[in-house]
């Protein structure tokens, strides 16, 4: 049965960037500066999990180093030299590689783009219910709490 709401193909280059650059307060929306994401599981009306395509212009990182609770994230390096950050130290990456990040491991994760290139990926993640996610570098917590994420201090104080 055809949904005739959502295309059945498009262009992944074609399809918006998302209008607000993070979801996270400040000040740490402002650090995502750079980034770029294109929702493409959005644009086929995709619930279980999430697709992005993400830029990552120079000098720039994907996110705050963070771990799901119960988030399963995997990427694939398209276009780029990122470098890839987790608690066992930093792993160069290239076109072609790929990354996975099994949810409630708490090795935290990011990438960086230390590089004069353009960095492009996909990622990929699940949509857990009750998910949460710690941020090891900064005074950060969040909380997926009926469909939106709330984030706090660590000591519990909302931002």
């Amino acid at each position: 049965m055809t949904d005739s709401r959502h295309p059945v193909a498009v262009p992944a280059a074609d399809v918006a960037p998302r209008s607000t650059p993070s979801n996270y307060p400040e000040p740490f929306a402002s650090r995502m500066a750079g980034r770029t994401k294109r929702a493409l599981g959005a644009v086929f009306g995709l619930n279980n999990f999430g697709v992005n395509l993400t830029e990552m212009a120079p000098g720039t990182v994907s996110a705050l180093r963070h771990a799901h609770t119960r988030q399963d994230e995997f990427i694939y390096v398209l276009q780029g030299r990122p470098v890839l950050r987790t608690d066992a130290g930093d792993t160069p990456l290239a076109p072609g590689m790929c990354a996975g990040f099994r949810a409630g491991t708490g090795d935290a994760h990011q990438l960086l783009n230390p590089t004069d290139e353009t960095v492009v990926y996909l990622e990929i993640g699940d949509r857990s219910a009750s998910d949460s996610v710690s941020y090891p570098d900064d005074d950060l917590l969040a909380a997926l709490v009926d469909g939106r994420w709330v984030f706090t201090h660590k000591d519990g104080r909302p931002y």
